[in-house]
């Protein structure tokens, strides 16, 4: 079976689970090569739904979550996207799918901080293999400091499990209107997906499901 052909079948089996039900997202899923954002050892468990470590503890979350955070975020052309934790680059590539399509005459853009050097240096090379690089800044820092230089975003991705207190850097960069979803709780058991809406000075948080993500380790999330 073909990559592609596995790509449709796992794309197939999330809609059928209905946690695939927004056809942006859907059709982002089914054009990012999520096998290309893997290390080559883990190429054959691309198209499986769950997680791969990527190196340095790291993992590229299963594609139920991948899908699941698009989904809540409801990412639209245009936008100009925050996430916190690039991993291999692939969750960036799928936003960028969605916020800036190739037939778009107004690409959204997606700014992505990694604190790992290797692993930057990895996403930049598995972004711009697969053309997506025109449309996702890969940045080196602390991720709870967020990246105030473009400031402010439509919509906030964290992809590590931060504290229960928020990092403030990464809610004051938000828009107004915007949302935020983000794991928190504990570093390892116990934790739990938000979507943060912003309101005016207030954030309006819903509980959506229990997940376990690795940390979040920076100046405002856990310690290293």
């Amino acid at each position: 079976m073909s990559y592609e052909e596995k790509r449709e079948e796992l794309v197939q089996h999330l809609i059928n689970r209905k946690v695939l039900t927004k056809k942006k997202v859907i059709d982002a899923m089914l054009k990012v090569p999520r096998h290309e954002f893997l290390p080559r050892e883990a190429v054959s468990s691309a198209y499986i739904d769950s997680p791969v470590l990527i190196g340095l503890g790291q993992t590229i979350s299963a594609p139920h979550m991948n899908a699941m955070m698009c989904e809540l975020l409801d990412l639209n052309e245009g936008e100009k996207i925050l996430e916190i934790g690039t991993g291999s680059g692939y969750h960036a590539a799928l936003c960028a799918e969605i916020v800036a399509p190739s037939d778009s005459n107004n690409p959204g853009h997606v700014y992505t901080i990694e604190r790992h050097k290797k692993l930057v240096e990895t996403a930049r090379r598995n972004l711009k293999e697969t053309g997506y690089d025109k449309h996702v800044t890969v940045i080196h820092r602390d991720g709870t400091l967020g990246y105030s230089e473009q400031a402010p975003y439509d919509k906030i991705l964290v992809t590590a499990a931060s504290p229960k207190k928020i990092p403030q850097p990464i809610k004051d960069q938000l828009k107004d209107g915007g949302l935020i979803c983000i794991p928190a709780g504990s570093r390892e058991f116990g934790q739990n997906l938000y979507i943060i809406r912003k309101i005016g000075r207030e954030y309006k948080a819903d509980k959506i499901t229990g997940v376990r993500f690795v940390s979040l380790i920076g100046k405002y999330g856990w310690p290293e």
